[in-house]
């Protein structure tokens, strides 16, 4: 469960920077007052806490399709 809000949280991430890189629109700024206001910065952070743990990710391919193996096969 913890991976899926992670996944989605960078998700949102990756189009709030889509927003800005297209069209210098910031989602977050603009939900929360400013990109320098405590809010933006919580919703910066925990998204940036969701990227990393989504890193982790990336070595437990493997053994989330091993497990998954076994459990058809039992």
């Amino acid at each position: 469960m913890l991976d899926r809000i992670a996944l989605i949280l960078t998700v949102i991430g990756g189009i709030n920077w889509g927003l800005v890189g297209l069209f210098r629109f910031d989602l977050v700024a603009f939900i929360s007052g400013g990109s320098g206001t405590l809010l933006a910065r919580i919703i910066y952070v925990i998204v940036a806490i969701a990227a990393i743990w989504c890193v982790s990710l990336l070595f437990r391919e493997n053994e989330v399709l091993e497990r998954r193996r076994k459990e058809n096969y039992s």
